[in-house]
């Protein structure tokens, strides 16, 4: 499994903490040194690729930032070296020209555009944007996950949804947040409520049938009622899974600044259980699966890539800050500004204390800033030909890697048990073994079945905060859900 992080937004929203930078759009010669930097990563990777999709899942999943800032022919570039990557071939040529591009009308400084500034423009109308044949890409995929913004989408129109789908993207993940339209000026979102709908409808008629809606909840100006409505359009749409997280204060975002300022107080926590216990009901009536914590599908519809994170499968980290993991040992990118070019934009966001690159629920134990290589003297542009040489890996571990730890087993048990314990499945019983004895170096799960609980266990058992499952797992219930990190760390 392969996360790629596109580091680029065309502004930032005022609860992120990821690393991003800001980016008047594809044209821009930033994203041009970043299309070929990751491709060339990729290529420089080929054997820990081909190591991660051996032993998990065929997934690929575009994140940031804001990946549908990029146009077809960048992702195209971008598919086509993780695919010959995958595959152990040579990687594709990219000339060091500019790449084409789809122009964009986008302008940094608005924070929001209205969604009757965006008209749905036919694809056969767009004269720049690249014809792609539906039989052009044969995705490797299992599932291949895209992160959209609505205004990218209804900018681009049904033509630009549509390429995505030639490109072997078949399932997306749109950050719509909220229904309400002064809520999202709030958040300093790009799109407007009218917007998500009709970036929606664009991505059913281009032919997905797996779309993921984000919202959030937790605000201290989101009421109940509004709340509620939210719940209830999003339903109405029938998306096959839906995403919805609290509120939190990330380090060094704008959020965090308003709350230092003393001009944002957090909700109280009984308002966000409220809309948490809201959230499950809805959601259940309609049908929805409740499989971990923020995430809810249709039954079959669970996100396999976010899955295999929270089994702890192996997967590679590309792009900047983005981290990787091999079954023991994590890694993670530099955030360097050469990943982006000389002429990036200044102020990266979060550049220096970002948290983890990747889906919301990927483990990350470190700053991704932490031991930062040093950058090299020019931005790595040139082509990807260049990757094939034999002192590229050497190149890439030093113009972009960060660093990396080997957890031991003591850390791999305790990382077991955080996110199989998001999960409605739970973990192995075993896990939470009394280890008192202390037996170094333990592995993460008993080879006995005979084996008795930490007390720690034995006494949320009793509490009902933690149920036994068949098979010998426990988990802890819907209802306690809300407050799972308390119950975590009373057994770490």
């Amino acid at each position: 499994m392969i996360y790629l992080h596109v580091p680029f937004c065309r502004s930032f929203c005022t609860y992120c903490g990821f690393h991003s930078r800001i980016c008047s759009g594809a044209e821009s010669p930033q994203v041009q040194n970043f299309i070929r930097s990751v491709c060339a990563e990729a290529a420089a990777r080929r054997a820990e690729i081909a190591a991660a999709r051996a032993a998990s899942v065929h997934t690929l999943y575009l994140g940031g930032g804001t990946p549908s800032l990029l146009s077809l022919d960048q992702l195209a570039a971008i598919i086509d070296a993780v695919t010959a990557a995958c595959r152990g071939d040579n990687p594709p040529v990219i000339p060091s020209e500019s790449l084409p591009v789809i122009p964009s009308e986008a302008k940094e400084s608005a924070p929001v555009i209205p969604s009757e500034s965006l008209p749905v423009i036919p694809s056969e109308a767009k004269e720049s944007a690249p014809v792609i044949p539906s039989e052009a890409k044969e995705s490797i995929f299992e599932e291949f996950t895209m992160e959209v913004n609505p205004d990218d989408i209804v900018a681009g129109g049904v033509g630009y949804a549509r390429g995505l789908r030639a490109l072997g993207v078949n399932r997306i993940s749109m950050g719509v947040q909220s229904w309400d339209d002064g809520i999202l000026r709030w958040m300093n979102r790009r799109h407007d409520a009218a917007g998500a709908r009709r970036a929606f409808a664009a991505l059913r008629e281009a032919g997905f049938d797996n779309i993921s809606l984000d919202l959030i909840f937790g605000l201290s100006q989101l009421s109940d009622a509004v709340w509620a409505e939210t719940l209830r359009q999003t339903v109405a749409l029938r998306p096959e899974h839906i995403s919805a997280y609290q509120l939190s204060v990330d380090p060094d975002s704008t959020l965090d600044g308003l709350v230092r300022a003393g001009r944002y107080r957090e909700a109280p926590d009984a308002a966000a259980a409220r809309q948490y216990a809201l959230l499950c009901e809805t959601l259940a009536a309609a049908g929805y699966v409740h499989y971990e914590v923020s995430n809810f599908a249709l039954p079959g519809r669970e996100a396999i890539h976010n899955s295999a994170y929270w089994r702890r499968l192996p997967y590679v980290g590309l792009g900047p800050a983005a981290h990787s993991f091999d079954g023991s040992r994590r890694s993670w990118n530099s955030t360097a500004p050469d990943w982006n070019g000389p002429d990036s934009a200044p102020g990266g966001h979060n550049s220096a204390q970002n948290v983890s690159s990747a889906p919301d629920s990927a483990p990350a134990r470190h700053n991704s800033a932490r031991n930062v290589s040093s950058a090299p003297d020019s931005a790595p542009g040139g082509s990807v030909v260049d990757a094939e040489a034999g002192e590229t890996p050497k190149r890439w571990k030093r113009h972009f890697a960060g660093g990396s730890e080997t957890l031991t087993a003591a850390e791999a048990r305790e990382e077991a048990i955080m996110l199989g314990l998001r999960t409605a499945a739970g973990i192995p019983a075993a896990l939470l073994a009394d280890l008192s004895a202390g037996i170094p170096d333990a592995p993460p799960v008993a080879s006995s079945s005979v084996f008795a609980l930490a007390p720690a266990a034995e006494r949320l058992l009793a509490e009902g905060a933690l149920v036994r499952l068949p098979g010998g797992r426990l988990r802890i219930p819907e209802s306690r859900w809300f407050v799972s990190d308390d119950i975590i760390s009373s057994l770490l």
